[in-house]
């Protein structure tokens, strides 16, 4: 059975999400190191990295993922933002190496109109830049796919293949795959041929050794609609039989499985023990 789990608050402390996800019975979790819409943060004290740790240690959980702040856009043609990401990516990448993290997230970003060529090509120069001011670190860059609202990449494996095929620091960076935004750009994972489709262009343009995470979500919104709206598992667009089908995938049950999907529903019920649920209960009706 995969790792199940899902991103949890870092609420009165990084090291209370450990204990939610245990609570929980993940195998996994994802978490924001600070908060994602701002740019800076209070640094990490060495009390709330020993505490993390501590916690980390204490508990079973395995592949630990941070999301990077979704204010950062290295593909971003205006001189400050650019800059101002990659310091704050920088600082993103210090953080989690601090805390023994194994995965950050990031989107590719957006480029603001200069056209999607220009955009991979100062992503790539964003992403180099990065890593050689991290010389050394353990901590892996999961570039994630996308929905390709506005000006955003990612929402084609061809986008991620280029920066994996191009960036000097490709060998430190893989793919965390969203289900959600993929089936919201435009690639089916309903029906069995369609999702064997999907699988089987990401092989052949990246690699499926390269997806090293899933953000499993179901869409609010239509196939094809390119708008990242995550709805409870088999409650959206995609419907159950596609999570049934990836939590059996002989493929990818070493994969971490990260929720990102609503907290709660419209009466108010806390949704994460029961989308979890719904993934387990899937994964060993399908091993029965």
């Amino acid at each position: 059975m995969p790792l199940f789990g899902a991103h949890l608050s870092t609420l009165r402390g990084l090291h209370n999400a450990i204990t939610a996800a245990t609570a929980l019975q993940c195998g996994t979790l994802q978490i924001f190191t600070k908060n994602a819409s701002h740019w800076s943060a209070k640094p990490l004290t060495q009390d709330d990295i020993n505490q993390f740790r501590r916690a980390t240690s204490a508990s079973k959980l395995k592949h630990l993922t941070v999301h990077d702040s979704y204010l950062i856009n290295l593909a971003s043609a205006d001189d400050t933002i650019y800059t101002k990401s990659v310091n704050a990516f920088v600082d993103e990448m210090e953080r989690a190496e601090a805390l023994g993290i194994s995965y950050l997230v990031t989107h590719p970003g957006s480029h603001t109109g200069s056209g999607e060529e220009a955009g991979l090509a100062r992503v790539i120069q964003g992403y180099e830049e990065v890593h050689a001011r991290c010389a050394g670190f353990n901590v892996r860059v999961l570039i994630e796919t996308t929905a390709g609202q506005g000006t955003a990449l990612g929402h084609r494996f061809e986008h991620l293949a280029a920066i994996l095929q191009r960036a000097a620091c490709a060998d430190r960076m893989d793919v965390c795959f969203d289900t959600c935004h993929v089936f919201a750009a435009g690639y089916a994972l309903a029906e069995v041929s369609d999702y064997a489709t999907t699988f089987q262009q990401f092989d052949d343009l990246i690699g499926l050794s390269r997806l090293k995470l899933f953000h499993v979500n179901d869409s609010a919104k239509p196939f094809g609609s390119r708008v990242d709206r995550h709805a409870s598992i088999g409650l959206g667009e995609i419907g159950e039989e596609a999570f049934r089908r990836l939590v059996t995938d002989p493929r990818f049950l070493d994969r971490p499985m990260i929720l990102e999907t609503p907290k709660k529903d419209d009466d108010g019920n806390e949704m994460d023990a029961i989308n979890l649920g719904r993934l387990r209960s899937f994964a060993t009706e399908r091993a029965g």
